[in-house]
């Protein structure tokens, strides 16, 4: 019998040294046209995101013209002065590029994205967008019916409806965060080309804008580049808009959005809580993340894995306007769910977990999982120029300081378990919070009454 030969076993390998890791930080600089630009080389991110924010924040439009700042957003990539909105299109194409943009409360912003190698030619077409738009007549009223299209659906999802309703309930009527952000059909309904283009002169300019370039730069004489493409915008001088301060209502109670025959209620619990630049801030995401932030969260093992009331329940701290005086604002808000039959039960063991909270705080191992889950994952968030343009972007729209993102994650790890549960059980206090339900009212206004968390109102889905 032949012997057979003994088996060779290349060594296992073994895990290099971990490498420190910190969320990269810009160089800034301003183009003589008073744009402020902010640049980040990250070598091997050869599709290079360029995010341009524009100080044109939603409180600035014009009464009865809510929307106007949606349709400006949707009409720069719809033609210029050197393209058509057919041409225009071809050419992002041809560079292997693309073009979105959007309106919120802090202002609008641009997100270019486009590989290395044809960065030139994407620079140029955002800067012909910015700085010559078409705003052709006749696309301007396709973008119009377009977003009148688009309304019926979103008051259609239960979700988008209950959104709705929480900003009418915790903003003042007068306030702009009380209306949906990208207007109404009344509103909409008005806008024209000529409303577009006043909104533009009025607020669109190179010197209250900030251009954020994140990719690999390695070769590229960005300087040179922005001068010929962004450094040719040119504007009226200009100082940023002040902001307004926030103010809201989140005296406890309840909204029944009416939906007769719903097999579900679309749940949406909130109020409003400091922005970012409060030192409690850091703590409330950990706190905020321990309670609702993943599937290990309380909220979903007590209302998904034990009762089976929900496929889960999030929850969430969203900055909707930034100050550095303290004046901003964020939604801290619940969100998810349930079948109708047990909306009553859902929300009675929602409160049950707010008030174990309180009465007991968070354990040293949810803190740990969600420093894990928050500090450790960070590397593979930001693997992409995209989300690293996109967070330098949220931190000048915020007024804060280039390094707050590494600071936050520094923060977070060193954050310990009594002031996360200080931080979660202060942004969701039981008896301070505006809740909102999306379904058949018949059937679940009377347990939710029976529960004593705030008066309860019916209103109609229409």
């Amino acid at each position: 019998m032949t012997e057979l030969a003994p088996m060779e076993f290349h060594p296992q390998p073994q895990a290099g040294e971990a490498k420190p890791w910190a969320f990269p930080a810009p160089e800034r600089a301003t183009l003589d046209n008073g744009l402020t630009v902010l640049r980040c080389h990250r070598p091997g991110q050869q599709v290079v995101a360029v995010e341009v924010l524009l100080d044109a924040p939603l409180d600035a439009e014009p009464a009865g013209l809510d929307g106007v700042a949606t349709i400006m957003a949707r009409a720069f990539s719809e033609g210029t002065d050197k393209d058509s909105a057919e041409e225009f299109a071809a050419e992002l194409e041809r560079a292997g590029a693309t073009l979105d943009a959007h309106a919120d409360h802090p202002g609008v912003r641009l997100s270019l994205e486009v590989p290395a190698s044809r960065l030139e030619k994407g620079l140029t077409l955002l800067a012909d967008a910015l700085r010559a738009p078409a705003f052709a007549e006749s696309e301007v009223e396709r973008l119009v019916r377009n977003r009148l299209d688009e309304i019926p659906h979103e008051l259609a999802s239960p979700a988008r409806r209950a959104a709705k309703e929480l900003s009418k309930e915790l903003f003042p009527a007068s306030a702009r965060m009380s209306r949906p952000r990208q207007g109404t059909e009344e509103t909409v309904e008005k806008i024209d080309a000529g409303a577009v283009r006043a909104f533009y002169d009025r607020h669109v300019r190179p010197a209250t804008a900030t251009a954020v370039v994140v990719g690999d730069l390695d070769g590229i004489d960005l300087d040179a580049l922005l001068a010929d493409t962004l450094g040719a915008w040119t504007g009226t001088p200009g100082q940023a808009r002040p902001v307004p301060p926030v103010s809201a209502d989140d005296t406890g109670r309840v909204v029944i959005v009416d939906r007769p025959g719903a097999v579900q209620t679309q749940l949406l619990i909130g109020r409003t809580g400091s922005d970012r630049h409060d030192r409690v801030w850091p703590a409330q995401v950990l706190g905020t993340y321990c309670l609702g932030g993943t599937l290990t969260s309380r909220l979903d093992r007590v209302l998904r894995e034990e009762k089976g009331y929900t496929y889960g329940v999030r929850s969430f701290g969203q900055v909707l306007r930034s100050a550095p005086d303290g004046t901003g604002a964020s939604l801290l808000a619940i969100s998810g769910s349930v079948d109708t039959p047990n909306t009553g039960p859902a929300l009675a063991d929602l409160w049950t977990v707010l008030h174990t909270l309180a009465a007991e705080g968070l354990t040293d191992a949810e803190r740990d999982v969600a420093v894990q889950n928050l500090v450790g994952v960070a590397p593979l968030k930001y693997e992409t120029a995209a989300a690293v343009a996109g967070t330098l972007a949220d931190q000048v729209e915020q007024h804060l300081p280039d390094d707050f993102q590494a600071e936050l994650y520094r923060t977070l790890a060193a954050t310990g378990t009594v002031e996360a549960t200080a931080a979660v059980v202060n942004a969701f206090p039981a008896d301070r919070l505006v809740t909102v339900l999306v379904g058949d009212a018949a059937q679940i206004k009377e347990p939710v009454e029976a529960l004593g968390i705030g008066e309860v109102k019916v209103v109609s889905a229409e």
